[in-house]
Order: structure tokens, then sequence, then C-alpha cells
């Protein structure tokens, strides 16, 4: 396969696209469920907020997106699994996995790095969860989300397989989106990431910051001490630690990046000033240490 025959593939990879129209029909459903139940789950300013986030993001990834299926291509060339790799019918299971564990990290460092957080703010900044809430993307994570899969095509996995797979998991993750469903059978609940996980993950108190980073399969963060259960005394409070009160998609995108600055400008040390762009949101060098690490220990010493 040349280069040219691999982008013409890139272009038939439709399924985020196909999956836009039920993902769509399911918000208008959850929607007007939401206004005829009276639950609270929406309001309408926010919803076009997420709308405005997923244009947003579809225009900032286009270059990224080429520019890594380009990467994944050549470094899939000098493989040497190439020709034993191909899509046979056990290398996209081992490819779903390998793509959940990298998606696991990636997760997860947009949330203990503040500058990927500054990307990945927006998805949370909502203080609501609904299907709605799906399709806030971060824009800014899609500059640096690739990094996180370049590894695999050093093992044979060609590019296109590889975008299918990110495609299936993406699909997965808009349906834990919701309050509707509570919880699901105990083995479910132990291996796969559901709504219930999800909500924790989505909530900003204490005890929930930080935890649950699953795409499609919680296993990642009950090996890697970051999972933490649902509980009914503690409910999930949705939204940032201290949230904004704009709806402009544009600054919802952005805003992290400027606070990100200010506090660099007012730091004097070149190590403090690295210190906010690289260690976890909440660090300061003049004030309380508000990462989550340590807000989780201040609870848990309560609780």
């Amino acid at each position: 396969m040349n280069i040219q025959t691999a982008i013409q593939e890139l272009s038939a990879d439709q399924l985020q696209i196909i999956a836009l129209p039920v993902f769509l029909l399911a918000i208008g459903v959850e929607y007007y469920w939401d206004k005829f139940k009276e639950i609270g789950l929406y309001k309408t300013k926010d919803l076009w907020t997420s709308l405005g986030m997923l244009l947003i993001t579809a225009i900032v990834e286009l270059i990224p997106k080429i520019l890594a299926f380009v990467a994944f291509y050549y470094i899939h060339e000098i493989s040497p699994l190439k020709d034993v790799v191909g899509r046979q019918w056990w290398a996209w299971i081992i490819l779903f996995f390998i793509d959940d564990f990298s998606y696991y990290w990636f997760h997860r460092m947009n949330h203990e790095v503040r500058l990927f957080w500054a990307g990945h703010v927006s998805h949370h900044s909502s203080e609501y969860l609904n299907f709605g809430t799906a399709l806030r993307q971060g824009a800014g994570e899609r500059i640096h989300k690739y990094f996180f899969w370049l590894w695999i095509p050093l093992l044979g996995f060609d590019p296109l397989m590889m975008f299918v797979v990110i495609s299936v998991n993406l699909i997965f993750q808009f349906w834990v989106h919701t309050e509707l469903v509570h919880t699901l059978p105990s083995w479910i609940e132990f291996i796969f990431n559901t709504p219930s996980h999800h909500r924790v993950h989505h909530a900003s108190n204490a005890r929930y910051l930080d935890r649950n980073h699953a795409g499609v399969l919680i296993i990642w963060d009950r090996i890697f001490k970051t999972f933490s259960q649902e509980k009914s005394l503690d409910p999930p409070k949705y939204g940032l630690t201290k949230n904004i009160s704009s709806y402009n998609p544009l600054y919802v995108a952005t805003h992290e990046y400027g606070a990100i600055w200010k506090d660099v400008m007012r730091a004097k040390k070149w190590s403090d000033k690295l210190r906010y762009i690289f260690l976890a949101p909440g660090w300061s060098h003049d004030g309380p240490d508000l990462r989550a690490k340590m807000l989780r220990q201040e609870v848990n010493q309560t609780f």
C-alpha cells in the first residue's frame, strides 16, 4: 500500500460521521424525555455550547489527524511486523486492547499535566451530564492526542485499522454520558466503563477527582489505582472545582490556556513557570496546593 492509497482509505473512514445522526437522535430523545419528566438533565444554552464545541473540535482536529495518519503510515512501513500483522480477526482483538490502553494514558495525562488539561478541560466544563455533554469535546487535546498512539504502528498495525478502532472506542464512550442508566450487572461494571463509572469521572467532588479515565475497559483504572466507585452518600456534582460562567464555545475551548499564561507570567523562577505548565492543575508557587491528589487526601481523612 502506498501513501496515496492509504490516504484514500482514510477518507473512507466514515464511522464517526455515520454515528453522528444517531448521536443527535439520542440527544433529542433524552432532551425531550428530560423536559417531559422535568428531571433537570439539560440546560438549553449549555447544550448549544456543547454542539458549538463539537464544531470547533472537528475543525481543529482536521490537520493533526491527517499528519498523524501519515506518521502512522511511515512508522508502519519500518515495522518488522508489518508483514505478520494484517487484518486477521485476532489482530483486531489485540488492537482493541492496545488502543484502549493508549486511550487510558492519553486521558489520564490530560488530567495530570496542566498543558494537556487546558485542551481537555472544556469537556468537563458543563455542570450537566447528558448525551450532549459527550459531544463537548476538547479541541486543544486533538493537537497532542495522537502522540500516545505512535508506538502502535511499530507493532505492525496499519493506520486505517488504528483509526477504525479509535472511532469505535469514541462511539462507545458517547453512551456512558447519561444519568438515565443507574448501574448495570456487576460483571459489566467490573470490566467495562459504564454510566456510573463515568459519572464519577465528570464529578467535581474531591473524592472523585481524576478517577475513572477508562475508554471502554475500566480494568485499566483498577490496575493502575485510579478507580473510584460512585457512592450514593456522595452523589456526583458535575463541572469544575471552579466553574466558568460563559456559554461562548471559543472561551470554553481556550480559557485555561489564558489562565496558564497568567500564572507563568506572575511566577519569578523558571522552575515555577515550568511547573505551572507541566504539573497537575491546582499547583501554585504562592498558595495552597489544590491538585486533585491533595484534595482527595483531605476528603479521605474526613470520611
